[in-house]
């Protein structure tokens, strides 16, 4: 750390504000440009004239609630121009953000360095996505909110920063489930963010209109396959198999996703159990965020932003603490090559879809490792959490 402090200690934080600059100044000069804004406007468009959100059949389009077709409303009157510009500000505002207060909580020594060049790591994964207006972006920030609230027993914040995920994709469920079982005691507060979301909706529209949306919505989440004819190409932990002709029978991928997903809960619980309070959100959420991008038969490639924050904190604390050195700059390494691989065509269409979910997998995995060793340790000392 000695050679890299001088360097990061403020080059990195510089870094990802500067790259956010020139992606508002691209934005603003060609709004609809490698952005998937317009999908989140003409959703809101067709919310306003009644017209249907949904197309059912192919699962394309506009994927999120009614809610987020509401929420949207301001931004799309405000103009491409304008209320694109504020949609991406409010992605990386919440991002950004979320990523200080992580490492406020995990404390210590040289936190400007540790954010700085965990922002850094995470830059060349998380670009595209903060490119595209991606809803990932806003998801990602209300989910490690929404953790770090969770831990802590913050009530308000939590019905809040649930709202506020489901309401930008609905995978946050996934993050809301977790929450609940780590504190039961938010469960109804969690529930009742659901319960608000789902409701927003008909205070702005007919009952019959928003009835039919929702059975188109559901219908459409419950269809969502992985189809290798389809228009929808995957980038999770199948990618790798259907890429080289392997591809994967649909239950065989089921069960791979429910096993995985019940090791994340026990995993989850056990650090909330046996890590330091102050490290251990930036572990669950890794954790859950890697599970999320991985095994979400939905995600794409812009989806591992999620895990790119979160794995750049975590790799700056492993090097903070002086972790193994071949350790430390291969994971460090590994997330800045991963992300490097789609700055080119050529490279793109060598590695996409099935490079990402193994690179990612790999660096989370070492690192949830690294996190489970550091709680052994701590165990002695710190005892059993209780939950609630």
């Amino acid at each position: 750390m000695v050679i890299t402090k001088p360097v990061f200690d403020r080059l990195g934080l510089l870094l990802w504000v500067g790259a956010f600059a020139v992606v508002l100044a691209m934005t603003w000069w060609a709004p609809s440009a490698h952005s998937v804004v317009p999908i989140y406007r003409n959703g809101s468009e067709a919310f306003v004239a009644a017209r249907p959100l949904y197309q059912v059949h192919v699962a394309m389009g506009f994927l999120y609630a009614p809610a987020f077709a509401v929420v949207y409303i301001p931004l799309m009157k405000l103009g491409p121009h304008v209320g694109d510009l504020l949609w991406h500000m409010i992605g990386f505002g919440v991002l950004t953000f979320a990523a200080m207060r992580q490492v406020r909580k995990v404390g210590g020594e040289e936190q400007a360095w540790l954010l700085s060049f965990g922002l850094f790591l995470a830059l060349p994964v998380s670009l595209a996505a903060l490119r595209n207006g991606q809803a990932t972006i806003l998801l990602t920030g209300a989910c490690w909110f929404l953790t770090l609230s969770a831990l802590e027993g913050r009530r308000a914040e939590c019905f809040f920063w649930a709202m506020l995920a489901i309401t930008a994709k609905p995978t946050a469920i996934i993050m809301l489930l977790l929450a609940g079982a780590l504190r039961p005691r938010l469960i109804p507060v969690l529930a009742l963010a659901v319960i608000v979301v789902l409701v927003i909706p008909y205070g702005f529209a007919s009952a019959g209109y928003i009835n039919a949306q929702y059975y188109d919505f559901f219908r459409m989440l419950t269809s969502m396959t992985v189809d290798p004819t389809g228009p929808f190409v995957p980038a999770d932990f199948t990618a790798p198999f259907t890429r080289f002709g392997m591809t994967l029978p649909a239950l065989d991928a089921t069960i791979v996703r429910v096993v995985a997903g019940s090791l994340t809960l026990w995993v989850v619980l056990q650090f909330d159990r046996r890590l330091d309070p102050n490290v251990s959100g930036l572990a669950i959420f890794l954790t859950a965020a890697s599970y999320m991008c991985v095994f979400n038969p939905r995600v794409e490639q812009n989806t591992y932003a999620m895990v790119a924050v979160p794995a750049g904190l975590s790799i700056a604390l492993l090097w903070r603490e002086k972790g193994p050195v071949i350790m430390r700059r291969l994971l460090a390494a590994l997330l800045l090559v991963t992300g490097l691989t789609s700055v080119d065509t050529r490279l793109h269409d060598l590695f996409h879809p099935w490079f990402w979910p193994i690179g990612i997998s790999i660096v989370a995995c070492l690192l949830i490792g690294w996190f489970w060793a550091r709680g052994k340790q701590n165990m002695p000392a710190a005892g059993a959490v209780a939950h609630g």
